[in-house]
């Protein structure tokens, strides 16, 4: 029995002996683009159930059906972070909704500022991309991409509980200012846009007990860079990486 090496989410219940019903995209991918037939087996995940190994039991162009055989893995829950982040130019943000999904983020939140150069996204996308990331790095789950909130009305209702790493070039490294912050539990990371914060926006956050500021390096980030550098200092210290 050859060993199954496709992945792919599905938004279905997955258990034993479970059939998932293929919508066309998927029935094209997997059978006329990576060429499985009947009796072929890949796994399968849907962010609840963890993984499990199918089998195909029919096939056709934009049609077919797995059968569920047994679990391979099961689910893996991300420490509790979510990302918060302007959005910036199409590829980027693609990159940075990608890295956070590999990465271990519970949930991605864009976040429009004074200096956000973008005041749409599409959420449907950059949810699929999250999907594709989790599909190639063996993640069981799949965090949420919420839709553009302005980042005032975000803190407004910002929990009491939940803690705020807001990444400011001007003060202490990460690797100090988090171990003081007490111990690990809901966390968010804040990503600035390309023209930084406005001074409203920077006496606002300065002002909530729930943030603590710190610095990721002597050299200023490009966006995508520092949200990958947050990303990896936060799992190392307070994360599942330790």
């Amino acid at each position: 029995m050859a060993d199954a090496k496709i992945r792919l989410y599905v938004d279905q219940p997955l258990g034993p002996g479970q059939p998932v019903t293929l919508n066309a995209d998927q029935a094209h991918y997997l059978f006329s683009v990576m060429r499985l037939g009947v009796g072929a087996f890949l796994l399968l995940f849907n962010g609840r159930d963890g993984e499990w190994r199918a089998e195909v039991t029919s096939a056709a162009r934009k049609a077919g059906t797995l059968t569920c055989e047994a679990q391979t893995a099961p689910l893996r829950m991300p420490p509790d972070l979510w990302l918060l982040f302007a959005p910036i130019k199409k590829a980027r943000t693609d990159f940075i909704v990608e890295k956070a999904a590999e990465m271990g983020a519970a949930r991605i939140i864009p976040v429009q500022t004074r200096f956000t150069n973008a005041d749409r996204i599409r959420q449907d996308r950059l949810q699929a991309h999250a999907v594709e990331a989790a599909e190639q790095c063996g993640g069981t789950f799949v965090p949420e991409v919420a839709d553009l909130v302005p980042l005032d009305r975000l803190l407004a209702d910002w929990p009491q509980d939940r803690k705020i790493l807001w990444c400011n070039e001007h003060l202490a490294g990460v690797a100090e200012a988090l171990p003081k912050a007490g111990t690990p539990g809901p966390w968010a990371i804040l990503i600035g846009p390309e023209g930084g914060f406005s001074e409203a926006e920077q006496t606002r956050l300065a002002a909530m007990p729930q943030v603590v500021q710190a610095s990721l390096g002597p050299r200023i980030l490009r966006a995508d860079t520092a949200a990958v550098a947050a990303l990896a200092l936060w799992q190392t210290l307070l994360g599942d990486w330790a």
